[in-house]
Formats: structure tokens, sequence, C-alpha cells
């Protein structure tokens, strides 16, 4: 752990009008995830610098608050209060009720980078990997406990949103109309020959966004919705795990009825509650009823049920009298809901998006592996913007090389409303942009566990930034 250790951080449940709707909430989306408890405010004006949506009200000696109608849900400014000044809406309660439920089936989702996080909460060293230990110390928890990890939903991400991303190059630097996959391909990506129109991207051109950060979505969306046209329609690995459990792992894995699966993520990220409660969010719900698996008069649910940060994970389990660095690491009889590849663990850091799917657009554009399978220049840490220029033989192009440049923003506060305004302009010179709200990535998301300095976990030595440094 830390020389300072981790801070507890208070937590309350959602209130009866979480859900009520209104201003940039439609009714159904959960606000007020963070909020600000101006009893324990020092005014000291550490976190403001820390949001990007300039969502915090009031200066340097005075009492803060947030404006919900502004607020992306990141959690950024309560990583960074040096008082616990910050609070987070709690979803655990109604999650403990679930688990003493015998006919609910409880499945945790925990992402990739919630298995680098765990430990700290329980005294283990900072950054310390339990991914078995986690397993063992979830399914304690109740016979009715299942596990689908993230990086199974994170693999099934990067096949589509490789595949969206790939099909926008064949048609905006090949000038395909349409790309045939041929026997030969196909078989290396384990499908059948098929041939796909590719028509549909004249409106949705390049460059690139990525979709899966929920905190970047909704800046979007709040500052710069003339950019969607640009954003990949792939859903996040959450969103693609919660359909993905009531309908495949449910029937054809569990063997259970799919009304009775109760799906939690495990997340290092506060602005996935918000995410997991958008009323578009119920795919599950009707692909099951349109294929008749479930009753014509079953009331709608969502894919995702609840959120639990990697805050609230290690809360539940304490008050269940767990600990998961005392499990053993051994994973007895793995379900197919427990197997996955590397390309989804790195989505946990900031350029493992762009990392694993550069991978897939190299080979498929190709036809050849890729040089490395490392791909450091993207990788993202406390560098604001990441650059690189991926050389990519075209087999299509017979073999002519096309300059493929991708940018990593990482961290909204860097860079990110000068990287879209480019964009929109015409005057960005990339093809892939990936965009984490969090500087280093998921791994310093607003759910991890709170470092003792009172600050984030990057650049934790330093926790008052410059903006406020140079105001006092």
């Amino acid at each position: 752990m830390s020389l300072f250790g981790t801070k507890r951080i208070t937590t309350f449940a959602p209130p009866k009008d979480a859900r009520s709707g209104g201003g940039t909430y439609l009714p159904g989306e959960l606000k007020g995830i963070i909020r600000i408890n101006k009893n324990r405010c020092m005014a000291c004006d550490t976190c403001r610098p820390h949001c990007p949506a300039d969502a915090i009200n009031g200066k340097l000696g005075e009492p803060h608050s947030i404006d919900v109608d502004r607020c992306i849900t990141c959690g950024q400014c309560l990583v960074n209060c040096p008082f616990q000044a910050i609070e987070q809406m709690s979803q655990i309660d109604e999650i403990y009720a679930k688990l003493k439920d015998p006919n609910t089936v409880v499945v945790f989702a925990p992402a990739p980078a919630v298995r680098v996080a765990l430990a700290e909460e329980f005294g283990g060293k900072t950054g310390e990997l339990t991914v078995g230990r986690m397993y063992n110390a979830f399914k304690k928890l109740g016979n009715n406990v299942k596990i689908y990890d993230i990086n199974l939903a994170a693999d099934q991400t990067i096949w589509e949103e490789g595949v969206e991303f790939i099909c926008k190059v064949l048609y905006h630097v090949v000038g395909l109309k349409e790309w045939k996959i041929d026997e030969e391909m196909a078989k290396a990506l384990g499908i059948e020959p098929v041939t796909i129109n590719l028509e549909w991207c004249e409106h949705h051109p390049l460059p690139h966004f990525t979709s899966c950060c929920p905190g970047w979505i909704r800046w979007m969306e709040l500052y710069a919705p003339a950019v969607r046209p640009h954003v990949s329609g792939t859903k996040s690995p959450q969103q693609i795990f919660g359909p993905s459990a009531k309908t495949w792992a449910a029937l054809d894995v569990w063997n259970v009825d799919p009304r009775n699966v109760y799906n939690v993520t495990v997340m290092p990220c506060t602005a996935k509650i918000f995410e997991a409660s958008r009323p578009e969010f119920k795919s599950a719900y009707k692909y099951l009823k349109e294929n008749g698996k479930i009753p014509e008069d079953t009331p709608p649910f969502p894919d995702v049920d609840a959120v639990l940060t990697t805050r609230d994970m290690a809360e539940l389990l304490r008050r269940n009298g767990i600990n998961p660095l005392e499990m053993p690491e051994k994973i007895e009889n793995p379900e197919p809901t427990e197997i996955y590849t590397g390309g989804g663990t790195i989505f946990g850091t900031s350029g493992g998006v762009t990392e694993a799917a550069l991978r897939m657009a190299y080979f498929v554009l190709s036809g050849e592996r890729p040089p490395k399978w490392d791909i450091y220049p993207v990788r993202g840490y406390i560098t604001g913007i990441r650059e690189a220029v991926i050389p990519i033989p075209v087999k299509l192009l017979g073999g002519k090389t096309f300059d493929l440049h991708v940018c990593v923003v990482n961290g909204n506060r860097n860079h990110l409303p000068t990287i879209v305004e480019e964009v929109l302009d015409g005057s960005s010179k990339y093809h892939w942009i990936e965009v984490m709200n969090c500087p280093g990535g998921c791994v310093d998301g607003g759910g991890q566990p709170v470092n003792g300095m009172g600050t984030g976990w990057i650049d934790g030595l330093f926790p008052i930034p410059k903006e406020v440094g140079n105001s006092i």
C-alpha cells in the first residue's frame, strides 16, 4: 500500500428523486452521483481545477458545490480532495439485499483496473494483482454468485469496434464501397466469409473517437455534440457485458432464467454508475422478448442493474467478513465467462483501447501479424497527449503503406477541447482518437481507492495543482 494508506469515502444511497430526470438528465438517469458536503469542505479549491466540466462552484476561501447539470460524474474531484469532503452515491445496500435472495443470480463483473487496486483496501501493495483471490472472494458472498469478467466484454468490444474502424478506413482511405472478407481472412477471424456494405460509413467520418469512457461521452454530449458522428457506435465493455450476461450466459452457460439475473459491475469509475442508468440500455430485454425467451408481460429491465466502485466492493466484502488477500489464488473450474485475452486486460490504462484496436487493424488490413504486439508509443500515463504513426502495408492497396495517425487523450482536462475543435474544423491529422477522462485511464478513476496523501495516484507527490498553487 502507499506510505499513507488509503482513505475511506462517505457514500449515500440514491435519493427518492435521483431518477426523476430534469435539466440535462432523462427520466431514469441517476443524477447527483457526486456531491460536496459543505460541512466538511475546507474551501481549499483543490477540487475545482481537476474538474473537466467546470461543474464546481466556489473559489478559494468559500464552500464549494457541484452543478449537477454540468457534472459528468467522473469523480476526479473526489479522489483529489485532501479532506474527504466529497461523497459518492452507492448502490451497495440494494446489492447486499439481492445476495440474500436465493432466487436471484447475482453476477459480478470486475473491470480490468479493479484487480490491481482492490488489494489496497485490505492493506495490500499498490498495484498488487488479485485475479484469483478476487474471484474467490466474490464467490464466497453466496452460492447464487457468478462471475463475468469485464475483460471478456472488452474483448467483445474491441472485436466490434475494431471491425467498425477497419470499415471506416476501407471506405474513407481505400475507397471501397463494400468489404469482401475472403475464406483466408474469415478463417483467421473465426467467422464465415461475408460481404459487408460500407456505405453506412458515409455519415460516420474519420477521425474515429472511442466510446468506452462514459465521462468522455457525457462531456461530448453536453459540450461538443457536433462531434457525435465521429464517435464509435460500439457500446462500452460494461454495456456489452450486460446483455451478454442476460442472454448468452444466462441461457447457454448458467442455464438460468434471464429474469432472475441481477448484473453488478465492479468499476474503477463513478461515471459508470450514471452510464448503467441510461434508459436506452435495455437490449437484453428487447432481444429476449422479441425471441420469445421471456413472457410477453415481463416488465422492462436494464442490462446492468447496479454498479459498485472498487471502494464499494471492498466495503461489501468487509461487511461479510471477507478479505480477498486471505483467499486462494487458484480458480477452480473456471467458466467461459471467466476467460479472456490480454487485449481486454489493457483497457484498464490509458492507451490500452488504442493498442488493442491497432493490433486488430494491422492484422486485418495487412493480412500479417504486426512487427511487435506491444505498441509502447500509445501508452499514456501522465502525458496529456500521446501520438503515434503506425505504418500499415494495406493488402487491398497492393501492399502500399498507409500511415495511421493515432492520438490518445490522457485526461479530459488535457487538450481535449483543442482536439475536438481541430476535428470539427477539418484540420485534424488523426484517424483514431482515444479519450480517457481520467489521467492514466481507468486505473486512476474516480471509484478507485483514495490515496492517503489526499490526491490522485498520478503525480501523487504533488497534491496541489499548479492552478491552485498560483492562486495562493
